[in-house]
């Protein structure tokens, strides 16, 4: 055997009892677990657990694989396996004029992309991409694509606010069927980010039953996190329900004053579906507070038309005043129809040098916030702190939880998540808390999700699979990122193999990249 791993407490992705046992690792695979005799390399693991490899089931990292062949920020995680695509908006498919405007109207999330040749238009070239990043090598960590339905109906339709035509819906159907023929695992949504909350829930339904034939599955950032949410929550149930699709709740989160306290109502209504047979499984990040772009709060109205057309908005008086007032006294639907209260928006990441004094402070109000927006063409990403902790907790239990990140890299100080889910989930709410043992974790943050993607070899430490594996310290495992540095890396993770192949040893960083596109085989059903 190529390495065998020593006396490890094994924790194996299922959720049934962990045990300690050798197990030896040969060409990428498992290739035994038991009493062993030493390999080409024998790991002392004696007081570490060994897990499967993590999967980051919502992640931004869409640009950031392409830029950096470190990546650190989920690599040292023990993150093997990201899910990009994410929230409706990404970089496939698209032709020339979609590419422009989904680069500039995700520039908070991965940064404007200058620095990246965008020499693919399809998902399959996008997934090609990966693999021959950094000279050929591959890229930090393994990556599984999701077709974002707004990027889809920007390309067949643009950036205003009206049902598609026919064709247009034809179009669209083809598009995300391409998509998971070349490898996609299912359909995002980003249902109040333009022009995916344009889409009606009939449109949405038509292009769900094309993923459900093709064995994927639909994943929405849904209508409303805030005043509707249990409602919009209600609609992605039922539409999934009737074009026979999965159904894979994005970031799910009750947050706002509105849903203090209300996470059992929304889990009483997942249980319920469940009971009728719903495939249904959801993630979340163990934090309070969201993250996303400054211009995401505005009123859909207001974005209607693509990034130019809101800045042309926002340097009109008359229409500028609409906005505050959709903001502040009605509640946008880009603010999940809750009056925005600045005194819970933090300014995380800028794209212009110029107006880096802003990160880090509160928007002190809506001039603020519009200078902001104007100056730093929409770059600007913020912090909304606007989560309740008894909300995430209870969620985090609901048996059909998986763990996503949902973090962006861009900006100075970036939400705290993007470099600490994986253990935070296990130091805090595991060993400090009590919330979920670590057995249950495991399987919250590997071997479900990896049955949520079926892939059929992964998420468990089981002979036969991939040897994408973690060792952690049980007893000191702690997320080092916080609010004020949110770039610090974790504690207590010294070992994380992909294929067998150490990216991360002696708690540092290697110049292995292992990773690789992730593209599930469609199955047409």
């Amino acid at each position: 055997m190529d390495l065998v791993i020593r006396g490890a407490r094994v924790v194996d992705g299922t959720g049934g009892p962990s045990y300690t046992a050798d197990v030896g690792v040969h060409e990428g695979r498992i290739h035994a677990i038991g009493a062993l005799p030493g390999g080409r390399t024998t790991l002392d693991a004696d007081g570490l657990a060994l897990a499967p490899g993590f999967v980051d089931m919502h992640a931004h990292s869409d640009l950031a694989l392409l830029r950096d062949p470190d990546h650190s920020a989920k690599a040292a995680q023990g993150v093997t396996l990201e899910v990009l695509g994410q929230d409706g908006l990404s970089y496939a498919p698209a032709d020339d004029r979609t590419l422009a405007g989904v680069r500039a109207a995700i520039a908070g999330w991965n940064g404007p992309g200058d620095d990246i040749d965008f020499d693919w238009r399809t998902v399959g070239g996008y997934l090609d991409r990966l693999d021959r990043a950094h000279g050929g090598r591959g890229i930090a960590v393994n990556a599984a694509y999701l077709v974002p339905q707004g990027t889809v109906r920007a390309y067949a339709v643009g950036w205003d606010d009206r049902p598609a035509s026919a064709a247009e819906l034809d179009r669209m159907r083809r598009l995300v069927a391409e998509g998971l023929a070349q490898g996609a695992v299912g359909m995002s949504s980003g249902l109040t980010y333009t022009p995916g909350m344009y889409a009606s829930g009939s449109e949405l339904t038509e292009l769900c039953r094309v993923v459900a034939r093709y064995g994927g599955y639909y994943c929405p950032h849904h209508r409303s996190y805030g005043r509707d949410a249990l409602a919009a929550y209600a609609e992605m149930v039922r539409l999934a329900r009737e074009a026979g699709c999965a159904l894979h709740l994005a970031h799910a989160t009750m947050n706002f004053g509105e849903n203090e306290g209300r996470a059992p109502e929304l889990l009483s209504l997942l249980d319920a579906a469940l009971a009728q047979g719903a495939d249904l499984t959801l993630d979340s990040y163990p934090y309070t507070p969201g993250c996303t772009t400054l211009v995401a709060l505005l009123p859909s109205w207001a974005n209607e038309g693509g990034p130019e057309a809101v800045l042309a908005r926002l340097r009109d008086d008359a229409d500028a005043e609409r906005i505050r007032y959709a903001l502040e006294v009605e509640g946008a639907d880009g603010c999940h129809g809750v009056p925005v209260d600045w005194s819970t928006v933090e300014i995380s990441g800028v794209g212009d040098p110029a107006f880096a004094g802003h990160v880090g402070t509160r928007v002190d109000g809506w001039d603020t916030a519009r200078r902001l927006l104007l100056g730093d063409r929409l770059a600007p990403t913020i912090l909304q702190h606007v989560g309740h902790e008894a909300n995430v907790r209870a969620i985090m239990r609901h048996p059909v939880h998986t763990g996503g990140s949902d973090g962006i890299l861009q900006g100075a100080k970036p939400h705290p998540r993007a470099y600490g889910t994986f253990p935070h989930y296990l130091g805090h709410y595991v060993r400090e808390l009590g919330v979920l043992s670590l057995e249950e974790c495991v399987a919250h943050l590997a071997g479900r999700p990896a049955a949520r993607l079926r892939l059929p070899d992964r998420g468990l430490v089981r002979v036969g699979h991939r040897a994408d594996l973690v060792l952690f310290d049980p007893l000191t495992v702690a997320a080092g990122s916080t609010y004020a540095h949110p770039r610090a890396l974790p504690a207590g993770i010294p070992h994380v193999l992909i294929d067998g192949r150490f990216v991360i040893r002696d708690g540092r960083r290697t110049d292995v990249l292992a990773g690789r596109s992730v593209r599930r085989t469609p199955v047409r059903i």
